[in-house]
């Protein structure tokens, strides 16, 4: 079979900050443009900072909210972040840990630290927030438009893999989720109410997730009749997509999940 060609190279994908309301609500471009201090007044509400990836054509693309692992918004995640814009997404990527200052780590203590102060409710809104900005977030001209509206996807590693899930079961218009070792909701009662299809990708000697909480997940899909694909990996441990964690990454499983997921999102979101 030959090697897949994604339709755009990383050096065509242009990339912005973004920083904009948890509430899924914000002012258009017409707004601003009458505003004197619409750059200058502080808002009241937290805010959701992150970066955003898009092919370089103008078009309307499907969109992925890329959910990133304990270590925060690093450069792994930014350049898988690229790697999905060049098969034809925008890709928003936002900073879990932004209400706690939005930190970057690879202490392994002050990771497990920060996962352990989230709040998943108020990091579950900025997620929705982060939807509602891929909605609305290009200037009102249709010309200019770059995403399909709703035609949305998240995909999650670890602990974003663990928000992945919630965020599906929240969202009704969300298309397809994809969760890499993540670990299932507690308790897993939201999944009989999933809105999507969802991709699981586990590792098999994962000692962070026991063989019975995969087993738990798939029942309680099951159970109320939702769509969910696990997919296991031999010879892989916690984190084996993560390229830049040497003494776990598992090239050859990294690249199959990698060609699992393309499939499953083109399948939900391209039309």
């Amino acid at each position: 079979m030959p090697e897949h060609l994604a339709p755009y190279t990383p050096e065509q994908i242009g990339f912005s900050s973004v920083r904009f309301s948890s509430k899924g609500k914000f002012n258009t471009h017409k707004d601003n443009m009458v505003d004197p201090y619409a750059n200058t007044r502080i808002p009241k509400e937290p805010q959701v900072e992150g970066v955003q990836f898009c092919p370089p054509e103008k078009g309307k693309f499907p969109s992925v909210v890329l959910l990133h692992e304990r270590w925060g918004l690093n450069g792994q995640i930014k350049e898988l972040a690229i790697r999905l814009a060049c098969e034809g997404y925008v890709v928003l990527v936002p900073n879990l840990y932004g209400r706690q200052g939005g930190m970057i780590t690879a202490n392994e203590e002050v990771a497990n630290a920060l996962v352990e102060r989230m709040d998943h409710d108020a990091v579950l809104q900025d997620i929705h927030a982060s939807c509602e900005w891929l909605n609305t977030n290009i200037a009102e001209d249709e010309l200019l438009e770059q995403t399909r509206r709703n035609y949305h996807a998240v995909i999650g590693f670890g602990i974003g893999g663990t928000l992945a899930m919630k965020f599906a079961c929240r969202r009704k218009r969300l298309r397809a989720a994809v969760a890499f070792y993540a670990k299932p909701p507690n308790p897993l009662d939201p999944i009989k109410d999933m809105y999507c299809p969802l991709l699981y990708h586990a590792a098999e000697q994962d000692d962070a997730i026991t063989p019975k909480e995969i087993e738990d997940l798939k029942q309680a899909a099951e159970d109320g009749g939702k769509s969910i694909e696990v997919l296991s990996y031999p010879g892989t441990t916690h984190s084996f997509f993560n390229e830049s964690q040497a003494d776990v990454y598992h090239a050859k499983s990294a690249k199959q999940a990698w060609e699992k997921t393309l499939a499953f999102i083109d399948k939900f979101l391209k039309v």
